[in-house]
Order: C-alpha cells, then sequence, then structure tokens
C-alpha cells in the first residue's frame, strides 16, 4: 500500500518510519524544506527519539520512505493519509486553524477515489464531522462514505518513547461511518503491532470506538483528566502549605486505597498537550466549569511556587535567583507552555533578577528565549527547581554558591543535601532549614 503522512514533526515522522517498517510504501509530507531534505538525506531533524535514528536510516536506504514538500503529489499516489499537523492554540488559548485547514486543502487536491483519510492530530469535539469532512469534499469532489472515507484516530504517543508507545497503548480509531472505520481499523491493524496487556478489558490493539466523535472525545478526556487530577492535587498542596502538612505522605496514604489515584502537585503543568487539550475540549463544550477551574488552578501555580521562595527567603527585591530547568518536564527538551515563561515573569514582577540554567540549552538558546543564562558554580541568593531533570536531585548548595534558599517545584531534591539552607517544597507544609 502507498501510504502519505502529512506533518513530519516529533510525532509524524516517527509513524511514517513505523509504517514503512511494516512493508508500505510512504510518502513523508511537509511544509519545511529543511525537514524534508533532512528526512531524504536519512538523518534525524529532532534528536533525541528512541530508535528513530536507526530505524529512520532502514527504511530510507530501502526506498519505503520518501519526503516532499509536494503534498499533493504524495496524496495522489496513496490509498491512505494521516494527517498529523499541528493544532496551536493563540495566546488566549483559542485554536488556530490554520495549518490544519491548508493541510487538508492540500489533501483534499490530491485526493483519489477510495483513499482512506485519517486525523491523528488532538482536535475539539465535532472538528472531524463538521469542518473537516467538508473541507475534504469540497476540494476533492468525492462523496464522503461512498469514494471518500475519513476517521479520527487520535495520537497517544510521548516523545522519546513513540515505538514503544505505539505497541503499548490501544490505537483507538472512530470514523463518520460504518465504511470508514472498518477500513481505518484494517488498515491500523496493518502497521501497529501490540504488546500483551490482559488488565485492559479487552484486548489490546485497534479499538473501534463506533464514532469520530468518540474517537474525538477519549483524546480529550484522558488529557483532561490529568489536569482536572494535578489541579486537584495542587489545591491539596496550597492547603497542606498552610496547615504544615507534608502533601506528598498525605497522597501517598490516600493513594494506598485503590480507589484513590492522586496525581503529583508541583510548580506548573507544561508541554504541547495537558495545559492546551482541556482548552480544546472547552472549545466544544463551553460549560464545563470544573475543567475551566481546573485550569486556572494548574495556571496559579508558578506564583505559589514563587510564593513559597519569597517566603523562605525573604523580599526577593534585587535577589538574584536562578531558575532550575527551562524546559517543561524533566529529559526533554521542549519549552512549550513551560514553567518557565510565567516563573520567570513572576520574579521579574517581585523585582527579582531571574537567571536560567537548563543542561540541554546552550547560553543562545536561552537568550532567544528571552533568558539571561546561569552556570552552576556562579553565586546566587536563591533557587526555585522547576524541571525535574535527573542532574538536578544530586545538586546541593556548593553547586550554587552564596544560596539562602530553595523552592523545588518538584520535589526531587534530597533535603539531607540541603541542610542550612532554607528549602520548601511545594505542598511540603514547612520550610526546612
Amino acid at each position: 500500500m502507498d501510504v502519505t503522512v502529512v506533518g513530519l514533526g516529533k510525532i509524524g515522522l516517527p509513524l511514517a518510519v513505523q509504517i514503512a517498517g511494516k512493508g508500505h510504501r510512504v510518502h513523508g509530507a511537509d511544509i519545511s524544506q529543511a525537514v524534508v531534505d533532512l528526512v531524504n538525506a536519512a538523518r534525524e531533524p529532532f534528536p533525541g527519539e528512541t530508535d528513530l535514528d536507526v530505524r529512520l536510516k532502514q527504511v530510507v536506504s530501502d526506498g519505503s520512505l520518501t519526503a516532499s514538500t509536494d503534498t499533493i503529489d504524495c496524496v495522489s499516489r496513496s490509498e491512505a493519509v494521516i494527517v498529523v499537523v499541528p493544532l496551536v492554540v493563540d495566546a488566549d488559548m483559542v485554536p488556530d486553524f490554520a495549518a490544519m485547514d491548508a493541510a487538508t486543502a492540500a489533501v483534499a487536491a490530491g485526493l483519489q477515489p477510495g483513499t482512506l483519510v485519517c486525523y491523528e492530530t488532538t482536535i475539539p469535539l465535532h472538528t472531524t464531522r463538521q469542518r473537516l469532512v467538508p473541507a475534504l469534499a469540497s476540494g476533492s469532489g468525492l462523496t464522503p462514505g461512498e469514494d471518500l472515507f475519513v476517521c479520527h484516530s487520535p495520537e497517544r504517543v510521548y516523545s522519546g518513547r513513540i515505538f514503544a508507545d505505539l505497541a503499548r497503548y490501544p490505537k483507538l480509531v472512530g470514523g463518520i461511518d460504518a465504511a470508514s472505520t472498518q477500513r481505518a481499523v484494517a488498515f491500523y491493524e496493518s502497521i501497529l503491532d501490540f504488546d500483551e496487556r490482559p488488565e485492559l478489558p479487552q484486548p489490546n490493539g485497534v479499538w473501534d470506538l463506533g464514532s469520530a466523535e468518540a474517537a474525538e472525545m477519549a483524546k480529550l478526556a484522558e488529557t483532561t483528566y490529568r489536569d482536572v487530577n494535578i489541579a486537584l492535587a495542587n489545591t491539596f498542596a496550597i492547603q497542606a502549605d498552610r496547615m504544615g502538612v507534608d502533601v506528598h505522605k498525605v497522597i501517598a496514604a490516600a493513594n494506598s486505597q485503590p480507589y484513590s489515584h492522586i496525581h503529583t502537585p508541583g510548580v506548573a503543568v507544561g508541554g504541547h498537550c495537558i495545559p492546551v487539550y482541556p482548552r480544546l475540549y472547552l472549545a466544544g463544550h463551553r460549560d464545563a466549569d470544573l475543567v475551566t477551574t481546573a485550569r486556572t488552578a494548574n495556571e496559579a501555580m508558578p506564583a505559589h511556587t514563587v510564593g513559597l521562595l519569597k517566603e523562605a527567603l525573604g523580599d526577593l527585591l534585587g535577589r538574584r535567583i536562578v531558575v532550575l530547568g527551562a524546559a517543561f518536564r524533566g529529559g526533554v527538551k521542549e519549552i512549550a507552555f513551560s514553567g518557565v515563561f510565567p516563573v520567570v515573569e513572576e520574579l521579574r514582577n517581585r523585582g527579582a533578577v531571574p537567571v536560567v540554567h537548563d543542561p540541554l540549552y546552550t547560553d543562545d538558546e536561552l537568550a532567544a528565549m528571552g533568558f539571561d543564562a546561569y552556570h552552576l558554580g556562579e553565586p546566587a541568593d536563591g533557587a526555585l527547581l522547576q524541571a525535574d531533570h535527573p542532574e538536578y536531585r544530586d545538586l546541593t548548595p556548593t553547586d550554587i554558591p552564596g544560596i539562602k534558599a530553595l523552592a523545588d517545584g518538584r520535589n526531587i531534591t534530597d533535603p539531607t543535601r540541603w541542610t542550612g539552607v532554607a528549602r520548601v517544597v511545594v505542598g511540603g507544609g514547612r520550610v526546612q532549614r
């Protein structure tokens, strides 16, 4: 089968490699000539994805994967098309469909009768049927359910472990009609292998959810659940800080009962998914007050953590404060909606002089984000740990000469290493000295 994957980003390229590795001829389409050139040279555009370098070289060298900026041409030669371009949100968290609409128009222009089009980008409720299908039909002249088949099958993978996640998690599929669903199930069964998961309610594999709307909602539900759960944990953490109680011990105790699954509180919720997808859900369910409240609670945590640092250090005015971690989470070179931005802004608003350290970023990269770079061994008055990089677990006061207070926003530092420094943890309840 000839398959086109539209969007060769951190999700799309590994997926294209996976499909090519199963014996299909894959045409990778991307608007970036630089990305296309790198793929055709069998070089990773974004290093760090496990096994991608080896597997990319294999499928490019045997000719089963080629890349092009001509989406229309790629689609015209394909029996199945997967669209996995980004759906971004603006500063007000309103979805911006520009990239999605442009990709859909290009796909429509190249569609041949009988083609299956699968959207994997996470999207608001009703988007597949009400926005994407009409655009495909109008641009192609094909009739949905007769000679055009469309489904939504949301990606459920994480950067750094995509190939493992493709095998671990069920592939959720929902078509706009029975014929679309049937074709999509058969297609995904031909490109994926699945781990044994005896704990699941049905065998791991391709799961037919019955409709595009159900597939859309499943992805939004699983990510929105995490945001709401983290907000609950953060609510508990704030109260624990007021009471002088260690919320981490409280949560561990609560979770010893099998019906409790409270997540971990922290300084910020970042990344492409958890801060964004609840907003996409709200775009289709505007009166979901619980979701709105949870998002607001999580967005308040950077300021709360800076407040904890102030309590431990005293006045922040003029103090040099190291923000440890620009990435949104440890071990991942990605700053999408990272907590570093609101943390630095809050520090500046309180008169502090913030500097930023991250083992994954160069000084120039940090400067491009608007930050002054910090190097371990330089003096500072205080520090706020924002990203749980493994390198930070073994930090001691000698790494930050002159430090008087540490706010650990991820609860990863060893308190025995910080004797003599005021150390406070989100939800820790009290300052440790």
